[in-house]
């Protein structure tokens, strides 16, 4: 057999599956030999539905965790000098950690020996993301060397000299002054917003200057600081972004750098929150050198009363209630983004995704989260601004905006449609009719959406004609193009704990039966035996029953026995089709 070729890519654009087999073969074998295959480790890696939280991506387009520069050398398959560039950064960083963590020179050398075999092996046929190889390394250090996190002592000593340096008259100095100039507004709201923009800018520029957290006793003079504040490049992608003739406040996921600047990323957020907004602040999950880690506050007595007021969200897997509920009960969340990584869509954690999709804003610090996302063809869901420092010694803040025709419902958006449909309940009811509820399969068989809506159609209709003086809600005719099953679920439960529900119907294997059979249809094999208990969302929808009859004993719940649900789990993340039956 002839050795297979790889075909010509033009860029990194192109890649997509289905457009050759050729192609789809190399993009699973990159997939796969970088871990961030979903089909392949669905268990550690985020499904194509929570991906769609976060990039815009199109038919079959695929999302990779680096530079369009750095794929494209990839592609290539040959050893550039840039790829040798970014491995051997990864070597240095990893023969760092090696010599100054591992704790003796037996365990030393053979950890040494075991990275060098991998560092080679990902050099010699370059198909891994250098990050990737960052991560693969690290983990065999940590794991080796019995350590979780070997710089929590250095990232306590960079918070610390922050801290030092925002006590100093200079700071007070730097922050407080009043600028030189007139405020050119109109209103005090005007003025109130041009000074909380000065004070943020002045705030991202000392949080990036690295000599107030690498030095000791960091001592500027006036001037100094004044210079430094002068190489801030100009700030008006983000005046607008948080302008404030916005109908609304905003939620934001805020993404810092690193330990040190972080402190200064907290006082801005403090500054969004005076604004009235309501900020999620995504650390690391575990180890990534300086960038700082949910974790690191337990033993940082600095970090812990930085973050004084904030609530630490501990589930990774928060459902869209649990999060919404959470921000409006404390304005200011911190979550882990589930990785210990640079930026990498595939490995962060279910809470981070949904943060990111209920966000209207993403704020991302840094030189690494700027690579990772601006400089990608990939489009993503929500407006990202990315702030970092340049080579050229400025500060620079760059917008990427969400793609011009997505459409998404907004929090607001979602519980106006619920309200609706609730106030049609009310009137229904006060009018003298029954509220019937009625939970069906509608996404729970793949592939079978659309049938599924015409079957739940067609047995309500005749179910109307039948029941006279009821009000039928029937969820298949709510849907629209845009809502995920996050949204639809989030507005089903408003309406379905409202308490005007007199009757809640879920679907029966006959009904499935009789709705073929109204249809002149036989019943398909996919379909035989089917009821609601196959359902994880009326699974969630029975929980939710059962706890609005426990205040409201009149309802009445009609369909299989809700033992019989039990035995599902949560419904997939973004999905309409079910997470599977736990094996037992």
């Amino acid at each position: 057999m002839s050795p297979v070729s790889f075909p010509t890519m033009g860029s990194p654009s192109e890649l997509r599956y289905g457009k050759d087999p050729l192609l789809d073969a190399w993009l699973l074998h990159f997939m796969s030999e970088n871990h961030i295959e979903y089909s392949i480790d669905p268990l550690r890696n985020a499904s194509p539905e929570q991906m769609r939280f976060m990039a815009a991506l199109g038919p079959d387009e695929i999302y990779v965790p680096c530079s369009d520069m750095m794929l494209g050398h990839l592609l290539e398959k040959h050893q550039e000098p840039s790829l040798m560039d970014a491995y051997s950064k990864v070597w240095r960083d990893v023969l760092e950690l090696i010599e100054n963590h591992c704790p003796g020179e037996y365990e030393k050398m053979m950890i040494l020996s075991l990275c060098d075999h991998k560092y080679r092996q990902a050099v010699n046929a370059p198909v891994l993301i250098p990050s990737r190889l960052l991560k693969r390394l690290t983990s065999i250090v940590l794991a080796q060397a019995g350590q979780d996190d070997p710089h929590r002592e250095r990232k306590r000593l960079l918070n610390r000299r922050a801290s030092q340096f925002m006590e100093t008259q200079a700071m007070n100095v730097a922050l407080n002054t009043c600028p030189g100039m007139a405020v050119n507004c109109a209103t005090i709201r005007d003025m109130r917003f041009e000074l909380d923009m000065l004070e943020i800018s002045r705030l991202l520029c000392l949080s990036v200057w690295k000599p107030i957290w690498e030095s000791d006793h960091f001592a500027p003079q006036p001037r100094e600081i004044e210079s430094e504040l002068l190489n801030c490049g100009p700030f008006d992608v983000l005046r607008r972004a948080l302008d404030p003739g916005r109908p609304k406040s905003m939620k934001i996921l805020y993404m810092p750098d690193t330990a040190g600047g972080l402190l200064f990323d907290i006082l801005v957020v403090r500054v969004l929150l005076r604004m009235g907004h309501r900020v999620i602040l995504a650390l690391k999950d575990g180890f990534f050198f300086d960038c700082p880690t949910v974790w690191d506050s337990d033993d940082d007595p600095v970090l812990a009363q930085a973050l004084a007021g904030s609530r630490l969200l501990g589930d990774s897997r928060a459902g869209k209630n649990a999060l919404l509920q959470a921000l409006k009960e404390t304005p200011f969340l911190v979550i882990s983004d589930g990785s210990r990584e640079r930026l990498n869509l595939y490995k962060t954690s279910v809470t981070f995704a949904r943060a990111w999709k209920e966000s209207d804003l993403v704020i991302a610090k840094g030189e690494l989260n700027h690579r990772r996302i601006m400089l990608t063809r990939t489009k993503f869901t929500r407006d990202v601004i990315c702030v970092h420092h340049g080579a050229d010694g400025l500060l620079h803040v760059d917008l990427k905006p969400k793609p011009s025709g997505l459409r998404t419902f907004t929090e607001p958006e979602i519980t106006a449609k619920a309200e609706a449909i609730i106030a049609r309940m009310r009137a229904e009811k006060a009018a003298g009719k029954t509220i019937v509820f009625y939970s069906a399969i509608v996404g729970s068989i793949p592939h079978e959406t659309e049938t599924a809506i015409k079957v739940v159609t067609t047995f309500v209709k005749q179910l109307r004609a039948r029941l006279t003086g009821t009000h039928i809600i029937n969820p298949a005719e709510h849907f629209e193009e845009g809502m995920d099953a996050d949204d639809l679920m989030f507005m089903w439960e408003k309406v379905q704990r409202s308490g005007l529900i007199g009757v809640w119907r879920f679907q029966s294997s006959s009904d499935i039966e009789q709705a073929f059979e109204m249809m002149g249809r036989s019943v398909p094999p996919v379909w035989t035996g089917k009821d609601a208990t196959f359902s994880t969302g009326c699974t969630k929808e029975m929980h939710i029953a059962l706890d609005v009859q426990r205040s409201h004993p009149e309802m009445q719940i009609i369909g299989p026995d809700p033992e019989k649900f039990f035995r599902r789990r949560e419904y997939g993340v973004g999905k309409f089709i079910d997470a599977a039956i736990a094996a037992r």
